[in-house]
């Protein structure tokens, strides 16, 4: 069963078109704005949790990117990155805004990862990136272990596995990435399948799925951006996670010594809903030191 939040959610969404497509956007607060870009396979909703401690201080705009959530599921869409970035690039274009902060997770890191190199090839010209937060997500190929139904979802039998998906399998994988003390709600279950479900987008996994190649293709670039960016980054990583917890948090560790690190214990994948109080103070903790600083 969803929450009367979920569904209030999904009706204040509104549509913005791109080269033929649509996506739902949330947007809500004032003040400067910050880009919400969630990760594979849900949608913007997963952000409900911190939201209100942000909007006060932030103009939150919060989109389902295209094949997720409530937005347009093409079946014979390519999906990409750069797409999805383009896509980002033009909502905020229509929305008047030049600058903005970043806050991303899982898929959302990689789209997060594109934003900054293009960030740093403009050189102060078009959109600018004021600050990037980052929660658990394969910023380092190398570093991320996908879980085996993703493995599958990349092969030929991407197409079947995703046609047998179920309730039962989403909660099962969610179980498995989530900390031990902190699971996924029944609720959260019903409510990430129900997006899933919308417009058959479960058939999408396969074709959506491709963010994986891409990441090592794009290894240089993405990862480059990062090392390179003077843009204010800070990580806020579940250390419990099996897909980009311990591993990831070494390497960012390694390759960006001076970029800002918060390892939260016993959390998993989806710190923003398992320990949303803890992501929301290191978040107002960072911005409250970008503000001292300027």
């Amino acid at each position: 069963m969803v929450s009367p939040a979920f569904e209030t959610w999904r009706r204040q969404g509104q549509r913005f078109e791109h080269r033929g497509h649509a996506i739902a956007v949330v947007e809500r607060g004032r003040g400067e704005a910050m880009l919400a870009i969630h990760g594979f396979p849900s949608a913007s909703w997963d952000w409900h949790a911190i939201l209100p401690g942000l909007t006060p201080r932030f103009r939150v705009i919060a989109p389902d990117l295209l094949g997720f959530g409530w937005s347009d599921k093409p079946r014979s869409f390519r999906y990409s990155m750069l797409d999805q970035a383009d896509r980002l690039e033009a909502l905020l274009a229509a929305r008047g805004v030049d600058r903005v902060h970043l806050l991303a997770h899982d898929y959302g890191d990689t789209v997060a990862q594109e934003l900054l190199a293009r960030h740093e090839q403009r050189a102060g010209r078009g959109l600018a990136i004021a600050s990037c937060v980052l929660l658990n997500g394969g910023l380092f190929p190398e570093c991320h272990h996908p879980r085996p139904v993703q493995r599958l979802l990349a092969t030929r039998l991407g197409p079947l596995v995703a046609r047998l998906s179920s309730r039962r399998t989403l909660a099962r994988g969610l179980h498995a990435i989530f900390g031990r003390d902190t699971p996924p709600s029944p609720a959260f279950v019903d409510e990430l399948w129900t997006m899933l479900r919308h417009a058959d987008g479960q058939l999408a996994l396969p074709r959506l799925i491709d963010y994986i190649r891409e990441r090592k293709q794009h290894r240089a670039r993405w990862v480059g951006a990062l090392e390179r960016t003077r843009v204010p980054l800070v990580l806020i990583d579940g250390a419990a996670d099996p897909v980009s917890g311990a591993d990831m948090i070494a390497r960012w560790r390694e390759l960006l010594p001076q970029a800002q690190l918060v390892v939260l214990p016993g959390i998993g994948h989806y710190p923003q809903i398992e320990a949303p109080d803890a992501v929301l103070a290191a978040m107002l903790r960072f911005h409250d030191r970008l503000r001292d600083s300027t």
